[in-house]
């Protein structure tokens, strides 16, 4: 129960600080793209600060022996940078740059009603839903 409360809070804290610093709004993070045009430079910021107090947080947390709510810290074991990784961060890029959403903005953004938040919603659940799809298809092929 108690993971579960800690879980909501930090959700609501991250959906909070999006809905501030105003990167749940398209137009703001299409306009940090638009560079000749109607730049704005605060998601610059925004990611920033996020970079500095994750960080800082690295330096304490990893520091204990294991997480207060878990047996062990579940960290990334690889560090390759192979094509699955690489296709899905363009597709991220242009994704992010056209809907103006990243998938954590856009869900606490679904609070707003706004239709488009909705639809991007959907497709990300289809983008995930194929490449899952296709790398079972490549599993298979690989094996067979």
């Amino acid at each position: 129960m108690l993971r579960l409360l800690l879980c909501y809070a930090i959700g609501l804290i991250f959906g909070v600080g999006i809905m501030i610093s105003g990167m749940a709004n398209p137009a703001k993070v299409i306009n940090f793209f638009d560079i000749a045009g109607t730049w704005d430079p605060s998601l610059a910021f925004v990611m920033g600060g996020a970079l500095g107090i994750t960080a800082l947080g690295y330096r304490f947390v990893l520091k204990r022996p294991a997480p207060k709510l878990d047996s062990v810290f579940h960290l990334p074991t690889r560090s390759d940078i192979d094509m699955p990784l690489v296709a899905g961060s363009a597709v991220f890029g242009v994704g992010w740059g056209i809907a103006g959403f990243c998938p954590g903005g856009a869900i606490p953004a679904l609070g707003t009603g706004r239709p488009e938040v909705f639809v991007f919603i959907a497709a990300l659940l289809a983008g995930i839903l194929t490449a899952k799809f296709l790398r079972r298809q490549s599993r298979a092929a690989t094996t067979a």
